[in-house]
């Protein structure tokens, strides 16, 4: 399967390898799309159906509150219904709670509990969209899997995860943790659409979700008071915040309510003496519980280079141990470009070409080479 799918104008571009050159082969094919409650998974649908699949829309509840009740989204179940009901298709609702609070929530927080900043999106593409997701809907007899991610893939001797047309909405950077066979027999239907026409589209076929707001928040927690939820999960122990000469310039709420490169939230009014610059988060001192700050343009961020763990390779591995390519250490980041080094244990060494701001321990360093995600890393050391 392959590229850039155009299913409204009745063809595919950058053909689906084994699917063939037109939507016409997706015909009776039988689809389940992983239905969130948004536009994207909704226009997915549309786009599958209007190409003659048997379309099952499947929704994920990935959360149980602490009183036993399932963290649904009511909302976004009733708009899953809604859509679904519009396109004529059969919806189910599964539950996948224990499978995200082991693989996903606890790894979550034993992130935060050594002072890292975690992304839960990435593990939960990994661990459960792509695994007990694809499993369940391939027990449903479905010969494809399909979400509303923004993203293209392509056949070539084993999958290509390939960046979308429209580059401000492009999800690659969160599912550079997939492994290469779990992206087998998956489409991603918007991979040549851009946002605004995927909601002119869905109010032009009706779809309640078609002026719905994207989602924010931490992954299948939703939009919640995050310093308040974590609370209730890793005990929070305040501290003193110090300036990088030592001097203490204000308290801290718990080390993990903060991450590197943070302007807001740290309580530090105009301070005699000091330049009239905002502060900022410079570095977590664990073992003192210290939260360092400084007051400036950010220099004490910089960094030239960074290691990292295991690299996930997405794809045929057709470069070689060292090769320059373009790489982005968050998501709302263009290319960055550097030099990559694979070690014999499969981790990276990355030496970018220019230096870059506020590089943090527990996010993902991703590479990307012609419009191609190669895959990623968790960044483990940064380089000062």
């Amino acid at each position: 399967m392959s590229g850039f799918v155009s299913f409204e104008s009745g063809s595919l571009k950058d053909a689906f390898g084994g699917v063939g050159s037109d939507s016409s082969a997706l015909k009776g094919k039988k689809i389940v799309v992983g239905m969130s409650g948004g536009v994207d998974s909704s226009v997915a649908a549309l786009l599958l159906k209007q190409a003659g699949a048997e379309v099952i829309g499947l929704f994920m509840n990935n959360w149980k509150e602490e009183d036993g009740g399932v963290c649904t989204s009511a909302a976004d179940w009733e708009d899953v219904i809604g859509v679904c009901g519009k396109l004529d298709i059969p919806y189910y609702s599964v539950d996948f709670s224990e499978e995200y609070m082991k693989n996903v929530f606890e790894t979550f927080l034993r992130e935060y509990e050594i002072g890292r900043t975690p992304n839960p999106d990435v593990l939960c593409n990994r661990e459960i969209k792509f695994k007990p997701f694809k499993h369940y809907a391939e027990m449903l007899g479905a010969d494809y899997i399909a979400t509303g991610h923004y993203c293209g893939i392509r056949q070539n001797n084993t999958p290509e995860l390939l960046t979308a047309a429209d580059e401000s909405k492009d999800q690659t950077y969160f599912l550079n943790q997939v492994e290469t066979q779990s992206l087998n027999n998956v489409l991603f239907p918007l991979a040549s659409m851009r946002k605004k026409d995927v909601r002119v589209l869905a109010e032009k076929h009706g779809l309640v979700t078609a002026e719905k707001k994207d989602s924010t928040g931490v992954c299948f927690i939703g939009e919640r008071n995050f310093k308040k939820f974590l609370s209730g999960y890793l005990p929070a122990c305040s501290g003193e915040i110090r300036d990088l000469s030592g001097k203490v310039v204000g308290r801290h709420d718990g080390l993990m309510y903060y991450t590197l490169g943070q302007r807001r939230g740290l309580g530090i009014g105009g301070i005699k003496g000091e330049r009239e610059n905002r502060w900022y988060v410079v570095e977590k001192n664990l073992k003192d519980n210290i939260l360092v700050v400084s007051c400036g343009e950010g220099e004490e961020l910089m960094s030239q280079s960074l290691r990292s763990g295991k690299f996930n390779v997405i794809g045929e591995r057709n470069f070689g141990h060292t090769f320059e390519c373009g790489v982005k250490v968050r998501y709302r980041q263009p290319c960055q470009r550097a030099s990559v080094e694979i070690k014999k244990d499969g981790t990276l060494k990355i030496k970018f070409f220019d230096r870059q701001r506020a590089v943090t321990a527990g996010q993902y360093a991703v590479l990307y080479k012609d419009g191609r995600c190669l895959g990623g890393a968790t960044i483990e050391e940064v380089f000062r």
